[in-house]
């Protein structure tokens, strides 16, 4: 039975992800912070092909005890690790107070470079394992109004394009998902100097919600495919093609008129 440990396992895209592989026949281990939201994930799940870890992923020590924990049920096997778990920040840079700054990059980037360090030996003894990190949209071009964010994910796509290089000597296939804007809680982020949240932005600005589901099939396919990024929502598209053929015109764009501002 194969085997993935997500992060951010108690709602959103961890636990679309959760469900899917799982229906699949997988073997899920759910982390999170949030133990309720853990535990309701859970219960969506089979009972004896599910664990629960309260991670905190800006903890080393937490991460090699959660996946001890998880692979003593695997046989020591990891096939995935979901590097999941991430927060929003939205609105201008000059706006971020100094305890803000220091969490989004210390959970969006440190902590996905914590759990790619900790699971590398599980990863590299499981024939055929993939490391699947969630970067963003936002880590196509840099995205004003949402910099800091945005900054954070350009880094987990750089760690994922090198890990891809450097592991694939040991058998690791490593993959990153790009979502524009999916309808989870993440998006109910203040923005900050402002009474808005980039949810309400996004709805200002036309923009469409893709569905947790179409994040989960599209994890499935990263697992299983030879995709490097997987560019998800028409969004993502839109931005990817932008950037590729008409970088000018999307720096004039941005310029313009930023996302998350006011």
């Amino acid at each position: 039975m194969k085997a993935i440990f997500i992060t951010g396992g108690a709602s959103g895209i961890g636990r679309a992800v959760a469900i899917l592989f799982a229906a699949r026949g997988w073997r899920v281990g759910l982390a999170d912070i949030d133990a309720t939201g853990l535990s309701a994930t859970a219960a969506m799940l089979p009972a004896d092909r599910t664990s629960t870890h309260i991670l905190d992923v800006r903890d080393m020590t937490a991460w090699e005890e959660a996946l001890a924990a998880f692979t003593a049920t695997t046989g020591g096997k990891l096939d995935v690790l979901f590097n999941n778990a991430g927060i929003g920040q939205g609105g201008p840079f000059g706006n971020i107070d100094r305890a803000a700054l220091d969490r989004v990059i210390d959970i969006n980037f440190r902590g996905v470079s914590y759990g790619a360090r900790a699971a590398y030996p599980y990863l590299k003894a499981t024939a055929g394992s993939c490391l699947l990190n969630t970067a963003s949209a936002s880590a196509i071009y840099g995205s004003p109004g949402l910099s800091l964010y945005s900054a954070t994910k350009f880094a987990v796509r750089g760690l994922t394009e090198a890990l891809d290089g450097e592991w694939a000597a040991d058998g690791i296939r490593v993959r990153d998902l790009m979502p524009a804007f999916i309808d989870t809680a993440i998006l109910d982020a203040g923005i900050a100097g402002t009474n808005h949240t980039a949810r309400d932005a996004v709805i200002a600005g036309g923009y469409e919600f893709t569905p947790v589901e179409t994040v989960a099939q599209a994890a499935w396919d990263a697992v299983h495919g030879d995709r490097l990024h997987t560019v998800i929502g028409k969004t993502g598209h839109r931005l990817a093609f932008a950037a590729r053929w008409m970088p000018g015109r999307l720096r004039r764009m941005m310029r313009a008129g930023a996302l998350g501002r006011g």
